[in-house]
């Protein structure tokens, strides 16, 4: 039995937290036993976790300078844990756990360390001053904590590699997607669409995603105001956290663009795969992604997607969706405007291929096996 522990800074319901409690639960429990370590709190996903019986544990790190003197008891938490029950691999999540988790683990003698990059850009524009610092330290630090380094993407393997982090040492693992629960349904199709008052005849175009800078939704509500010029029988629904008509900056953009009455904001659901299977066309209108989970989530439920060219996004969708410069509110409009002509026999077409390529290529259990894999590799040295 190979003891798996995974640090992350917290388990909302976002990527790469995602994606740790998506594999944690599919991993073979015969030969591996994980334990999940949030540095803040439970979030969106860890009770969820434990009902499936993952061992969940929580620091309560606060990242403030007001309460160092908890912050300095949760880094004790941790400094006991690992000594006390150390795992034959430590798997650190993003970058403030590959820093923390990974010094801590140096103290303590833990010297199997995976350390997990999810971000794609490290542009100054795009990242706070903490994020980039973080990043600076761990690239110094790369060729003496981590054991593997893994990059979600290849656009991040080789984003980092040039901001000095050791290239020997990374490999590209790719996000995952659950094809048993993201498929095409006809049923949850029309339940979906009667729950928002759409019917067959609306073009329903969707995107998930928190409400933050790098997702861009003012990208997407522009260009959603050139495509509802044209066809005022358009709907757009925006799902995640802070997506709702309570948010100021949100809907004040939706209102100066005279649009609200085609828009739905549904907030944070923890029903995507319903999401997906009942909209016509998915949107990611990033300014930055690494390997997007909800394009992957979309394309394994049929619906063809419309993406930003960052990271992975355009080769995670090939030739069965469409992808467009980011920060480009009139080629996304075409783009999406081009699938919306094309018909619902063509995007059922191109929702098949999107299908196929997930299973293919990146389905979930092909994913998980990589990943044990890893954890058998840097175990045995």
């Amino acid at each position: 039995m190979i003891k798996v522990t995974h640090i992350i800074t917290g388990l909302a319901a976002d990527g790469a937290e995602n994606m740790l409690c998506n594999l944690v639960r599919q991993m073979d429990r015969t030969r591996f036993h994980n334990t999940v370590v949030s540095l803040t709190g439970m979030g969106d996903l860890g009770a969820a976790l434990q009902a499936d019986g993952i061992d969940v544990r929580v620091l309560g790190l606060k990242k403030k300078p007001a309460d160092l003197a908890a912050d300095l008891a949760s880094c004790w938490r941790l400094t006991k844990l690992l000594r006390q029950s150390p795992p034959d691999v430590l798997h650190t999540w993003m970058y403030h756990a590959d820093l923390l988790g990974g010094l801590i683990a140096q103290s303590v003698g833990v010297r199997r360390v995976v350390w997990g990059v999810h971000h794609a850009s490290l542009d100054p524009e795009a990242n706070k001053f903490l994020t980039l610092t973080t990043a600076k330290m761990c690239a110094m630090l790369s060729p003496i904590v981590p054991t593997r380094i893994v990059c979600c993407s290849e656009s991040s393997r080789r984003t980092h590699a040039k901001f000095g982090y050791v290239e020997s040492k990374t490999e590209f693992i790719p996000n995952g997607f659950d094809t048993e629960k993201f498929k095409p349904d006809a049923q949850v199709r029309k339940a979906l669409r009667l729950e928002l008052g759409v019917t067959e005849e609306n073009v329903l175009i969707g995107m998930a995603g928190r409400f933050h800078a790098n997702k861009d939704h003012e990208n997407f509500v522009r260009a959603s105001a050139i495509l509802a010029k044209k066809r005022p029988d358009l709907i757009f629904c925006l799902c995640g956290r802070d997506i709702t008509w309570q948010n100021s900056r949100l809907t004040s953009s939706i209102d100066n663009a005279g649009i609200r009455r085609q828009f739905r904001l549904l907030g944070l659901r923890s029903d995507a795969e319903r999401f997906f299977a009942g909209i016509d066309i998915a949107v990611s209108s990033s300014q930055t992604e690494a390997f997007p989970l909800a394009v992957g989530e979309a394309m394994a439920a049929g619906t063809p997607c419309v993406v930003t060219d960052v990271g992975d996004s355009a080769f995670l969708v090939g030739d069965t969706g469409r992808a467009v410069p980011s920060r480009n509110a009139e080629a996304l409009a075409e783009a999406i405007g081009n699938l919306i002509e094309a018909g619902s026999k063509r995007r059922l077409l191109l929702g098949t291929a999107a299908r196929a390529r997930i299973e293919e290529l990146f389905s979930l259990t092909a994913i998980v096996e990589r990943y044990q894999d890893l954890y058998v590799r840097v175990a045995s040295n």
